[in-house]
């Protein structure tokens, strides 16, 4: 009997000895979520190698956004900086327009202002622009809500860039239809009405100063456009990804950031609250009412959501690889001038996964 125990025992250890060998794989520990300070410059930077990625896919990449007139490009995985590079003479320093992409800005202030209780997105827009600020019937423009405005689906005639009162005219009502439109603007104008300031100071204190981004707004009647330089480009997508979240503060809170970044109407299941979403079944571009089948960005992960503006400016967060990619710049093909979406797209994820699968 002592025999058996005693064997018993010295084959516990040996298979103890065995299961805590250097030989066994043990799960590699999640790296923590990076945020750079909000009061310096200071950004933590990983290596390619250290991620095991193709470094010999990185200058066909370079060479393919130089062509491509690009100004700017940064890659950010969990927070840290493991590409970032300027080209035709653009730096750090410099700012340059984010174009449409600004609209995902828009929107995480309006979410802002929600959950501090200052407006509410369901209630109707001219409770915060005033009855008769469309040229619609009241009928119809009281069926507008915020959502709408979020949304594209707001039935408001999309083919007049300009936003004054005599182009706001009526096409079909309200939730019925997605058109890509610059009406989205008034959303600045509602904000300001909700929380009293206007609508720029309201952005810094709640949303820009708090993640440490600096630039600033050009307010227009055709465009209202953000101008930043690219690492405050990438600190909004760092939060982004983050849903919401700056270090330890819930900037917006992760209800709403869940909704912007789901699909938000049927018509367009591609498109959340003015940002763009890859991986659904169909998409619908700017300025056409065609509904394509399949994905926006086939070559992009399918979890991806993108704030995208005119010239190619770009904001990709990849929840499923902790990514965030900038890219700013003059149009791909200036021959080929769009609002938001082009086959850039899918050429650059081209090049970006040689890089980092």
């Amino acid at each position: 009997m002592r025999k058996s125990f005693a064997l018993f025992i010295l084959i516990s250890l040996s298979i103890s000895s065995c299961s805590n060998s250097d030989d066994t794989v043990q799960p590699k520990p999640t790296e923590a979520m990076y945020f750079p300070p909000t009061t310096s410059s200071t950004w933590e930077t990983k290596s390619l190698s250290s991620l095991g990625w193709n470094e010999s896919a990185v200058q066909p990449l370079k060479d393919f956004l130089i062509d491509k007139n690009t100004k700017s490009f940064m890659i950010v995985v969990n927070g840290r900086i493991v590409m970032e590079d300027y080209f035709n003479g653009h730096t750090a320093t410099d700012t340059w327009q984010w174009n449409s992409a600004g609209k995902t800005l828009v929107a995480t202030t309006t979410g802002i202002a929600q959950q501090e209780g200052l407006l509410a997105i369901n209630n109707k827009a001219s409770d915060y622009l005033g009855t008769s600020w469309t040229n619609m019937p009241l009928a119809k423009e009281n069926q507008i809500t915020v959502r709408n405005l979020l949304t594209m689906t707001s039935g408001i005639d999309d083919s007049k860039q300009l936003i004054v009162k005599p182009n706001l005219t009526y096409v079909a009502d309200a939730g019925t239809r997605w058109a890509y439109s610059n009406v989205f603007q008034k959303l600045t104008d509602v904000v300001a009405d909700a929380s009293g300031k206007p609508f720029e100071t309201y952005f810094n204190e709640k949303l820009k100063d708090k993640i440490g981004m600096d630039g600033f707004w050009n307010f227009g009647t055709i465009f209202t456009i953000y101008n930043s330089t690219t690492r405050s480009m990438s600190r909004f997508g760092l939060l982004a990804l983050n849903k919401g979240k700056w270090n330890n503060e819930q900037i917006i809170n992760e209800t709403f950031f869940n909704e912007s970044t789901a699909t938000s109407q049927n018509i367009n299941p591609s498109y959340g609250y003015l940002w763009w979403l890859n991986g659904k079944t169909k998409y619908m571009i700017p300025s056409e009412q065609t509904v394509y089948p399949g994905s926006l960005i086939p070559n992009a992960p399918a979890d991806m959501y993108a704030a995208m503006g005119a010239s190619d400016q770009r904001i990709y967060v990849v929840p499923s690889k902790n990514m965030v990619i900038v890219r700013m710049g003059d149009a791909s093909d200036p021959d080929n001038p769009n609002f938001a979406i082009s086959g850039f797209d899918n050429a650059l994820w081209e090049k970006i996964n040689a890089v980092i699968k």
